[in-house]
């Protein structure tokens, strides 16, 4: 008998995604996909009854977990539905979703254990994002790579891809339940070692509806990012350990 194919989860964190869920569930490529989960963050508009109809797994927190708590929910909840590749998707149609088989594909040929869709392998300026996103984002992106020893050209995405072997490896949920966590989750990564990092292009789809954090919380996560990297520098040079940055299984 042949063996079965690997299994591909999308799991979208969600909160008052209501006017864009449809629009991204469409472009999902639902022959590679085995199932798809969305959180949902007690939203106030139809979001949970929008995703039931649409027929996904849906999971609704009682009270407001964040961005980074949302995704904790998600990944628990993709490893227990046995996922081998999960998809981490914004619901909000600001990231395109029929870029998921390229983006899993070096996952399954187990050339990479997490995969970033990068806007700036493109122009996101052409695609609408404020200039001063753009600046922000850049110099994030470089102060990142000078301190991980990478050349990733963002690291501020709304569509990733992690392998089962990296999600059981690395402690998640110690991270934030803010904005940060998808950076403090990086640092992880790079702390652990063995875990290769890709990255394809994807567009850049700026519009009303789509979610947009303002520039005062983008100030703050913008400083958050760079306590994790202080905290990755301290940790890799000896000065102070932290228990985020050590991998909860070794790798083999």
């Amino acid at each position: 008998m042949p063996s079965p194919s690997p299994r591909v989860v999308v799991v979208m964190p969600a909160y008052n995604a209501a006017r864009t869920l449809e629009q991204t569930y469409a472009d999902i490529p639902h022959e590679l996909v085995h199932e798809i989960i969305l959180v949902d963050d007690v939203s106030r508009d139809e979001t949970v009854e929008i995703a039931r109809t649409l027929g996904l797994q849906v999971i609704v927190h009682r009270q407001n977990r964040g961005y980074g708590g949302n995704q904790k929910t998600c990944y628990d909840a993709a490893l227990a539905d046995g996922a081998d590749v999960v998809v981490m998707l914004h619901p909000d149609y600001q990231y395109d979703a029929t870029r998921i088989p390229a983006l899993v594909a070096p996952i399954l040929a187990g050339e990479a254990d997490l995969m970033l869709g990068s806007r700036f392998l493109g122009d996101p300026l052409a695609g609408g994002m404020p200039r001063w996103k753009y600046l922000s984002n850049r110099f994030l992106t470089i102060v990142e790579n000078v301190a991980f020893g990478l050349q990733l050209s963002e690291y501020h995405t709304g569509l990733r891809a992690y392998s089962r072997r990296l999600l059981e490896a690395i402690p998640y949920k110690l991270n934030s339940d803010d904005f940060v966590f998808d950076q403090e989750l990086i640092a992880q990564v790079v702390a652990a070692g063995g875990l290769p990092i890709g990255e394809i292009a994807v567009p850049t789809r700026y519009f009303e509806e789509a979610s947009s954090v303002g520039f005062r919380r983008s100030v703050v996560y913008g400083l958050s990012t760079l306590r994790v990297v202080a905290r990755f520098l301290l940790h890799r040079a000896r000065i102070r350990t932290s228990p985020k940055l050590t991998a909860r299984r070794p790798l083999g």
